[in-house]
Formats: structure tokens, C-alpha cells, sequence
């Protein structure tokens, strides 16, 4: 018969505890493990991030690489304001993501003039997405309807005091690339003085032509859709009082 003594009821409960620990906490690291790989992915598929040249590189790892649903993001080239914004934000709209962290130590915006900015785009590309604003082959002049477009573009700028919207304009490859561009340059100045004409401040404006150097998503660069104009509220600022607005002093 041996000697030993029996082990103490105490130390038989702790062992337990500890195995049960080691368990749940092996489990609960899987369970993190195939949550961040299920967030990565649909990260990945975000708009921004799509095609061999993603916007940001996004990581779901802290500094010691151990998974994390908070992910830091590094821009892979110069992003506006708006548009880290807007990219940071889809992010963090995906089931299961916390805090979005950018890895020059800023956390996500929400401001304010960042969701009135993100808010005026999203109704300006509510007005052009079953109408178009379309010329002329080979001219910067109308064709007969785009002026209803034109009005309903006014009308949804000018509540938007402060914004910036920049104005593109796009060509398909046909043709020389001196005239495209030129001619995207006419086209995209030309909606400018367009809405100028309807009220809208010059000073909030920005008509840029890119020709056919930026084709559309998915499209081929010959594709005649390519001939386009596109918005984009770039920044905002703040409104400064006029003279007018001043109070004179007493």
C-alpha cells in the first residue's frame, strides 16, 4: 500500500479551472482568428480596395501581430481628406469591426463637415444615376435635356454651403490625346459656368479634364461610356462672413 497522500481536493479544483481556462481561451482565439479573416475579406472587397491597386493597406493585427478586429490603415498614396474619411467609414461599417486606427496615429473622423460632405456627393451621384450630362460628338455643346440635369445638380449644391466639388471630365481613347484632353478640359469647364449660371459660387468649383487617362472601373478604355462627367466634394470649408453679414460697430 503506498504512503502518498491523496491530493487535496483544492488542487484538484485549481487544475480543472486552469484546463478549462486553457479551453475557452483556445477556443475564443479561433473563434477571433476566423472573425478577422472573415472582416479581411470583406475589406478587401470594398470599392476602394478592389483591383491590383487598393487606396490603403489595411491590416487586422496589432504592432505585435496578433489578430485584431481594430484595423490600422496606411494610405498607398495621396488620399484627401474626404476620401480617407470615406474609406475609413465602410470599414468601419462592416459587421464586427471596432475602432479604425490610421497608422499616422489618427483615429476616424466623423465630423460634422465630413458627413455633410459624404451626404451632398452621395445625392449629387443620386441625381446622375439614371441621368447623364451629355454633349456633342467631338464639342462641348449640349445635347437638348442635359439642362434638366444641369438644374437639378444646382439645386442639390446649394445647401451645400462650404463644399468643395471638383468636376471631371472624361473622354474614351478615340481620337488624339492632345484633343481628349482639351476637350474634357472644355466640357468639364463648361458644366462650371453652367452652374455657375444657376447660382452656385465659382469659388466652389473646380473643373478639371483628364482626357482618357482615368477610364472607368471596369470598363474597357475605348469604351464610349468613358466620354463622362463625374463630381466629387473634395473638402469643405469654413464659411467666412462677408462685410455684409458683419455687424458695423456702435
Amino acid at each position: 500500500m503506498s504512503n502518498r497522500p491523496a491530493p487535496k481536493p483544492i488542487f484538484v479544483i485549481l487544475a480543472g479551472a486552469l484546463l478549462v481556462c486553457a479551453m475557452a481561451l483556445f477556443a475564443a482565439s479561433r473563434s477571433a482568428d476566423d472573425l478577422v479573416a472573415r472582416i479581411a475579406t470583406q475589406a478587401a472587397a470594398l470599392p476602394a480596395q478592389r483591383g491590383g491597386d487598393p487606396a490603403v493597406d489595411v491590416r487586422f493585427s496589432t504592432a505585435r501581430g496578433w489578430p485584431s478586429r481594430h484595423p490600422r490603415l496606411t494610405p498607398n498614396r495621396d488620399l484627401s481628406e474626404l476620401e480617407r474619411a470615406r474609406i475609413a467609414q465602410a470599414i468601419a461599417d462592416l459587421p464586427g469591426v471596432g475602432g479604425v486606427h490610421w497608422t499616422d496615429g489618427t483615429m476616424l473622423a466623423s465630423g460634422d463637415s465630413d458627413i455633410e460632405s459624404l451626404r451632398c456627393e452621395n445625392e449629387l451621384l443620386g441625381v446622375l444615376a439614371e441621368r447623364t450630362i451629355r454633349f456633342e460628338e467631338s464639342s462641348a455643346e449640349f445635347i437638348p435635356g442635359s439642362e434638366e440635369v444641369l438644374d437639378e445638380l444646382a439645386a442639390t449644391l446649394r445647401p451645400c454651403v462650404g463644399a468643395i466639388v471638383a468636376i471631371s471630365g472624361h473622354t474614351d481613347t478615340s481620337g488624339s490625346p492632345q484633343l481628349n484632353l482639351a476637350l474634357s478640359q472644355d466640357r468639364a469647364q463648361t458644366v462650371a459656368r453652367e452652374l455657375v449660371a444657376r447660382g452656385i459660387p465659382a469659388q466652389s468649383l473646380r473643373a478639371t479634364g483628364y482626357g482618357s487617362t482615368r477610364p472607368a472601373q471596369g470598363l474597357d478604355p475605348a469604351d464610349p461610356a468613358n466620354r463622362r462627367i463625374e463630381f466629387r466634394v473634395v473638402s469643405t470649408e469654413t464659411t467666412r462672413p462677408t462685410p455684409i453679414d458683419t455687424p458695423a460697430a456702435r
